[in-house]
């Protein structure tokens, strides 16, 4: 059986839909689901779908092996990041090489970077006036939203859209692409 560990920092939307896409699969499960934010929804989500969750803060997840030895004693066959904001460490993604993968709500190169998540890239995208956006999935590494690109979906940014109308879009998108990608590389 596969081992899937997530990492969330907010209301964790994305975080339960792959819970539930693997919930009765014979080939792979969540079995950790971790935070850097001990007030996060995503907790609550976690404790209805019967599933383990940690949070840490940033001196455990940083300077010391607090969360690498978490992860060792998961042994995940992937770590999804799903809305997690905080930059992953090198020593971290060294020991999970190629395994630490991250959903982005836009098409990078474009609208990548730190500060660039939600609601801040939905926006940015209206006020460049972009006629497409979509989503992101790529391997993560020591720069934000620069490693390989895995996946890319797109949709239409209609000239009325306003950055909500991109956020609509661009959840529909993660719900129906993000888990079906995560359960591919599985498979590879």
């Amino acid at each position: 059986m596969k081992r899937i560990v997530i990492f969330a920092s907010g209301s964790g939307s994305n975080a339960e839909n792959l819970i539930k896409f693997f919930q009765n699969s014979e080939k792979a499960n969540v079995t950790l689901v971790a935070t850097n934010n001990p007030y996060a929804k995503v907790l609550d989500r976690c404790k209805t779908l019967n599933i383990p969750a940690m949070s840490f803060n940033r001196d455990a997840f940083i300077n010391t092996d607090v969360v690498l030895n978490v992860l060792k004693d998961q042994n995940p066959d992937i770590i999804v990041l799903a809305g997690f904001l905080w930059k992953f460490p090198t020593f971290i993604l060294k020991e999970f090489l190629n395994r630490v993968i991250n959903l982005h709500p836009a098409l990078l190169p474009k609208f990548g970077g730190k500060g660039m998540y939600g609601m801040n890239v939905h926006k940015a995208v209206v006020d460049q006036k972009e006629s497409e956006t979509g989503i992101t999935i790529h391997y993560v590494n020591e720069n934000y939203d620069e490693g390989a690109v895995i996946y890319q979906a797109t949709c239409k940014v209609d000239e009325n859209d306003t950055a909500e109308d991109v956020a609509a879009k661009i959840h529909t998108l993660e719900m129906d692409n993000f888990p079906k990608i995560v359960d591919q590389l599985l498979n590879n």
